[in-house]
């Protein structure tokens, strides 16, 4: 990875951050750092609240607090007032996973209806976020990705997961909030894809208000990609895009090799760069047709945009693209974007202490495992703290 002097720019990265927050990140980026101790205490967590130890407070005030916006959505508005003043918008995440009843369902749809509406009183809310499984079984979503036929309850069940589609991407465009509909494991995403199509048909006549998450790391995207923009072209409707690497590697090349096909994964990480980056200059080349969300911590492919925009004239803060990073990561890349003036925004995961659990360890095993993202971090940590010692020394 090149290191692009827009980046370094660690007084802009974290201006938002006292002292002791300063100290805190540092501090959980270093234990992130030291694998052994990411699975030792991943299983103590687990075993702790299964156990119903008293650690809440304790995982609040560290891990929770770094990468959470709150418990609640109202919780996490000093975290989005604040960041707005830098430029900054927000997309709240119920970060809630792994729910298999049909009240947990409409209790997600409840709750990613009510960040519509908190999100349309203000502007530092351009988006709402919401996971296909947390709307259905994924059971459903295989078995359809499969081409099988569903039984008569379970194609009941089915209309009631189109439905709270329908029921969010209707509330959205009423509002004019865009919709990021996440991706998730390969052998359930036809289905979901075929789903978010026919929203985008609907809802997606002035603009994109219904985006799909492609995940680059699977090397048949941009050719999807590709297909889907015939289409939209032969039936007049735009497309919303969230580009993203991918988040389940391992368990993509496992089931692949357990089950005797070939993995959709790209060869290694140099192939995963390429993709991602071929799929942002498509989309950058007809940009009249499609909107683009690129979801990155990738320094290099941020960059690339920028100059993109730059040699095709693309005003800064065009509403047709928009750089988005994970909340209590990648400041020096979302800080530093929002005060050229391009749009930016933050995931704010949210949610109870314990139901948020799975993806705070899911975010501290991909620090480990993506090759120098937490050294990153950690450096740019580092010059900040002797930034502001020598700045007090003066």
């Amino acid at each position: 990875m090149i290191t692009h002097p827009i980046f370094e720019n660690t007084k802009v990265a974290f201006a938002l951050k006292s002292d002791a927050e300063l100290e805190r990140a540092y501090f959980l980026f270093k234990m992130i750092s030291i694998q052994p101790l990411v699975k030792i205490g991943t299983a103590a967590t687990n075993f702790a609240i299964k156990a119903s130890l008293p650690v809440e407070g304790l995982i609040r005030v560290t891990v929770f607090n770094h990468f959470c916006g709150g418990v609640n959505e109202k919780d996490c508005l000093p975290v989005i007032d604040k960041m707005y003043e830098k430029g900054v918008s927000s997309v709240l995440d119920y970060s809630v996973e792994g729910k298999e009843s049909e009240f947990e369902f409409d209790a997600a749809l409840e709750k990613v209806l009510k960040i519509i509406d908190f999100a349309r009183e203000r502007e530092a809310m351009p988006f709402a976020v919401f996971k296909p499984t947390g709307f259905g079984r994924f059971y459903l979503f295989e078995k359809l990705g499969k081409g099988e036929s569903l039984t008569e309850a379970e194609s009941e069940e089915w209309q009631k997961v189109e439905q709270r589609f329908d029921a969010v991407c209707s509330k959205a465009k009423e509002n004019d909030i865009s919709v990021l509909i996440d991706a998730e494991e390969s052998w359930m995403q036809d289905a979901s894809d075929n789903l978010v199509t026919k929203m985008m048909r609907k809802y997606n006549t002035e603009k994109a208000i219904v985006f799909n998450t492609l995940q680059m790391y699977r090397h048949d995207r941009l050719q999807f990609l590709k297909e889907q923009h015939e289409l939209a072209k032969r039936e007049g409707f735009y497309l919303g895009y969230k580009l993203v690497r991918g988040a389940y590697m391992e368990k993509e090349n496992e089931r692949a090799e357990k089950l005797n096909y070939p993995t959709p994964i790209c060869k290694n990480k140099f192939a995963t760069d390429t993709n991602f980056d071929n799929a942002v200059k498509y989309m950058l080349e007809h940009l009249n047709d499609m909107y683009m969300f690129a979801g990155t911590h990738n320094e290099d492919s941020s960059y690339l945009i920028m100059q993109q925009m730059h040699e095709k004239a693309i005003a800064n803060n065009d509403s047709r693209i928009w750089f988005g990073q994970l909340y209590g990561m990648s400041d020096h890349i979302s800080f530093n974007l929002a005060s050229k003036g391009y749009n930016v925004a933050k995931y704010i995961p949210f949610g109870p202490v314990k139901d948020v659990m799975p993806y705070l360890i899911r975010r501290a095993e991909e620090n480990t495992s993506v090759a120098g993202q937490t050294g990153r971090e950690l450096n740019l940590l580092t010059k900040e703290k002797k930034r502001r010692k020598l700045e007090e020394d003066i």
